[in-house]
This record gives C-alpha cells, sequence and structure tokens, in this order.
C-alpha cells in the first residue's frame, strides 16, 4: 500500500475515534432556564430537617449547598434534574466536573419505574477546594430503594432513564457544599442520527 494511502487511512480511523470519543453536554448549567430544569428534595419529605438548594453561578455552574442533619430519623439532601430524555446509550460514560468539600456524595440516575424512592447510583468522592472530573461507566450505577441495594436488576436501561441527581448522605452532620461545572457524557460510539 503506498505511504499515502496508510496516511489516510490513520487519518480517518482516528478522525472517527475523536468523533466517537468527543464529550457531549447532557445538562447546561449556562441555559438562560437552567434552574427551572432542576430541583432540590431533602429529607423533609420522611420528617427530617436536612436543608439542601441549589443555584446557578454567574459562572455557568450548579451550586448545591446546605446543612446536613440526622435529626428526626433524617440524613439526606439532594437536587436531581426534572424529567426529561437525556440522550444515553449502552455503554456510555458520564464525566463529572465538580469542586467538593472532601465529602463523598452520590450521583444518581433515576429512570420510568413505579418503584418508590428507587435509583441507580455511584459514588462520587470529592477533595476539599480542588476541581476534579470523574468518570462513571453506566453499567457501574447500582440499584436502590431507599439507598438500600435492590437485587435481581441487571445494568440501568439507558433509554429508561429520565433524570440525574446528586446527593449527600454520609451520616455527617454539618455544612456543606458541591460545585458542578458540567455533567457530560462519553460515548462509546456516536449514536445513529447525531
Amino acid at each position: 500500500m503506498p505511504s499515502w494511502r496508510l496516511a489516510l487511512v490513520i487519518a480517518c480511523v482516528c478522525a472517527s475515534r475523536s468523533v466517537a470519543e468527543e464529550p457531549r453536554r447532557i445538562l447546561d448549567f449556562g441555559a438562560p432556564d437552567a434552574a427551572r430544569r432542576w430541583q432540590a428534595v431533602n429529607d423533609g419529605v420522611m420528617g427530617g430537617v436536612s436543608e439542601g438548594r441549589f443555584r446557578i453561578t454567574d459562572a455557568g455552574a450548579m451550586e448545591f449547598s446546605g446543612r446536613l442533619s440526622l435529626e428526626n430519623n433524617g440524613g439526606f439532601a439532594s437536587v436531581r434534574s426534572r424529567g426529561g430524555d437525556l440522550g444515553l446509550n449502552r455503554g456510555d460514560r458520564l464525566v463529572i466536573r465538580t469542586k467538593g468539600d472532601g465529602r463523598e456524595y452520590v450521583v444518581n440516575l433515576y429512570t420510568r419505574t413505579g418503584r418508590m424512592a428507587f435509583s441507580y447510583r455511584a459514588a462520587l468522592p470529592t477533595v476539599d477546594g480542588q476541581w476534579a472530573e470523574t468518570t462513571i461507566a453506566l453499567e457501574d450505577f447500582i440499584p436502590t430503594s431507599f439507598g438500600r441495594r435492590v437485587g435481581g436488576m441487571g445494568a440501568v436501561d439507558p433509554a429508561e432513564i429520565t433524570g440525574v441527581g446528586f446527593m449527600l448522605s454520609d451520616k455527617r452532620p454539618g455544612p456543606f457544599r458541591l460545585e458542578i461545572e458540567s455533567i457530560e457524557v462519553l460515548s462509546a460510539a456516536p449514536a445513529a442520527g447525531r
């Protein structure tokens, strides 16, 4: 094979790989209606007194902050996106850029289900005051209800995912703060029609 053809084949393979590996933002905190796409859900729904709130910063990130309390059998604060199709596919990986306070948060994926307090979860560790990117494959999320693993269920079906959220439930009362700059997806292969 002539060297120019080999170079062309290599260039095409590299170009298709970079397109497949190009991250796609699935929730944009810089959009004018970004705050309306999110809601805080805290342990007050079960009698607790934790305080969790969010705001969109001038820098176009979401700040999730408040105070975790274990009183009245409480112990969680969360923020979640309102329902909608996120366009995820099998083999996708979420890439989340955050700056935390050294506590371990949880990333929740919400699906169409009749189960109460159900989500697929993965750990989101943070380093106090440092920006970090965490990559989590969809198949690494585990099914949970009321914070406990649900047996007999397989990996999350990407077509069923309707929302994403962040939760603090580390049983350590006190103030917390997590900034989320971006939530992107890396696809194993480009999705059809995109």
